[in-house]
């Protein structure tokens, strides 16, 4: 089937559908890698547009492909499928129906925009050559998350991918607007859990013990020097202590203290130096104060580097589009994204989808219990952005 109305004007008279399957994967939240239902709607959706569709990869996610009218480069576009453990305290008409389980970090919306680019490039497969393979992804909320297994399972070939895109959604962007940030995106989120182990006793005979609380919060504070002062200035890190658990009650000096934290890191070195500097520095600290210290240190996604050609094609699609000022230069931040797994292998860009919407209170961030979108204001358009990065890759 071929289409000549003009792709946005396609994607905007796509809105009550887009709406419609955003809302009900928003009532029917998976977590990761038990997307079933999730994988059953998708499967569905593309087959019913006659595209070539594949289930069970990498467990739960769905490869879709998508041929144009001949021979010639492939395209790959992600979405990822996996809902947060989260108690939604939204009171909206499609609210989540598994209790603990809640879309809370717009996946739903991610997929539900990837299904609309296929809708419209099926109707257009006449307009491009090559091929597009629609990429739906398990488990990116849970390191090592799902885009390792599925590029395991062979998804960048067959035929061999030659540049990948995705989207996310943005709450610091209202609706309608496209962020675009060359370079880094988002950082590795690595971590560590760290136990100190001291010598238990009286709390008022401090001498005849080794109090591991006042070793942890030694730690503590030392770690934030390696940030402040073995970090070059131009790069950026972060380490938070996230947990910090030690005794039973007020007077007794418990035997270990335990800690766990996040590091954030954008600079491959950095993020080495830091990984063998701070369980060096929780040790000697310890040992220092007559404690010992056992440090587990965890390696999460890479961080996530947009090529810079890429993201120039989609700032010159998305405004050739929508108009140039649709189109923001948006900052990185410290969040995670395993998205990063494919654009190291294969040049890429991830864009941001613009989905708040402040008059009608749709502000809370992502992993937010209100978290919530202008679906009906944002969908439209991100299908239109993605769609046409898509062609203008292909056609380009």
């Amino acid at each position: 089937m071929t289409t000549t109305l003009p792709l946005q004007d396609a994607a905007w008279e796509l809105g009550p559908e887009l709406v419609a399957n955003r809302r009900y994967l928003h009532q029917h939240p998976e977590l990761a890698f038990q997307e079933e239902n999730t994988a059953r709607f998708v499967a569905e959706k593309l087959r019913d547009l006659g595209i070539e569709t594949q289930t069970g990869v990498a467990k739960t996610g769905v490869v879709g492909l998508l041929h144009g009218r001949g021979p010639g480069k492939t395209v790959l576009l992600r979405a990822d499928m996996d809902a947060l453990p989260i108690d939604e305290l939204n009171d909206v008409s499609y609210k989540s129906q598994t209790p603990g389980v809640m879309h809370a970090c717009g996946h739903d919306a991610h997929t539900t925009m990837l299904l609309g680019v296929a809708r419209l490039l099926s109707e257009r497969r006449d307009d491009f050559t090559g091929t597009v393979k629609f990429v739906f992804q398990p488990a990116e909320e849970v390191p090592p998350g799902g885009a390792q297994p599925m590029i395991a399972a062979g998804v960048l070939e067959n035929p061999h991918v030659d540049a990948a895109f995705g989207v996310h959604t943005a709450q610091d962007l209202p609706a309608g607007l496209i962020g675009v940030v060359p370079g880094a995106l988002a950082a590795a989120p690595d971590g560590f859990n760290a136990r100190i182990r001291g010598l238990g006793g009286h709390a008022a005979a401090p001498h005849m013990a080794v109090d591991p609380v006042v070793v942890a919060a030694h730690c503590i504070v030392a770690l934030q020097s390696l940030v402040s002062r073995e970090v070059n200035p131009l790069r950026q890190a972060v380490i938070t202590i996230g947990v910090l658990r030690a005794g039973t009650v007020r007077n007794i000096i418990p035997e270990d203290a335990y800690l766990e934290a996040t590091v954030r890191t954008f600079d491959e070195g950095v993020r080495q130096n830091l990984a063998e500097r701070i369980p060096a520095l929780i040790k000697g600290i310890a040992a220092a104060m007559r404690a010992e210290a056992e440090v587990e240190y965890e390696f999460g996604y890479p961080a996530l580097i947009n090529d810079v050609a890429m993201t120039d094609l989609v700032r010159d699609a998305v405004g050739d589009l929508l108009g140039p000022e649709r189109v923001i230069d948006h900052g990185p931040g410290m969040f995670g994204e395993d998205m990063a797994y494919f654009l190291q292998r294969v040049p890429g860009s991830f864009f941001l989808v613009g989905t708040a919407n402040a008059e009608r209170g749709l502000i809370h961030r992502a992993h937010h219990p209100r978290f919530d979108i202008d679906d009906e204001g944002a969908l439209p358009v991100g299908v239109a952005a993605i769609a046409a990065v898509a062609l203008r890759f292909l056609n380009g």
